[in-house]
């Protein structure tokens, strides 16, 4: 009698077995949201990826102030993307955000990502000097745009998010 081993091994059993991978690279966009976590994420795709790239933009536009989606976002070599084309091209889109600077911009590409469906998760690098007065402000602008919200002290804990996600 074979055991079950060699029974799955089987010729017979070879018919049941599913020829495609179990899974795809996902399409991640990951963007910064600001200065200093435009360093985590330059240092970030220097890295080995599945599926994603990396973002960078200026300043978020103020109240009132005209702006275009169109060249708002930049690749990290500084090339102009256009920011519903990118969301349009991704599974996911991460925010990296650093506490207490601005993450205002998070609305303009969390509503982006709402009309093309797109899920999005943001991650901010907090340091043990950041007041929680700092850290509350960074997430009012995070928290009605993310559908994962995550808060680390290491930024090495960012690039193990990416690899979870299947960047």
């Amino acid at each position: 009698m074979a055991s079950e081993s060699a029974r799955a091994a089987s010729a017979a059993e070879a018919r049941f077995r599913i020829s495609e991978p179990n899974s795809r690279p996902r399409k991640i966009k990951v963007i910064a949201l600001d200065r200093a976590s435009e360093q985590v994420v330059k240092s970030l795709a220097r890295l080995p990826w599945q599926g994603a790239s990396f973002l960078t933009m200026p300043e978020a536009p103020r109240r009132g102030e005209s702006f275009s989606m169109q060249g708002w976002l930049s690749d990290v070599a500084g090339g102009t993307k256009d920011l519903v084309d990118e969301i349009g091209a991704a599974d996911q889109v991460v925010m990296v955000a650093t506490a207490g600077e601005n993450a205002e911009a998070a609305s303009i590409i969390g509503e982006a990502c709402s009309l093309k469906r797109v899920m999005t998760t943001a991650l901010v690098v907090c340091s043990p000097k950041t007041s929680d007065d700092a850290l509350s402000q960074t997430l009012t602008h995070l928290r009605p745009w993310a559908l994962m919200l995550v808060v680390s002290s290491a930024e090495d804990y960012i690039a193990d998010m990416l690899v979870a996600m299947r960047a």
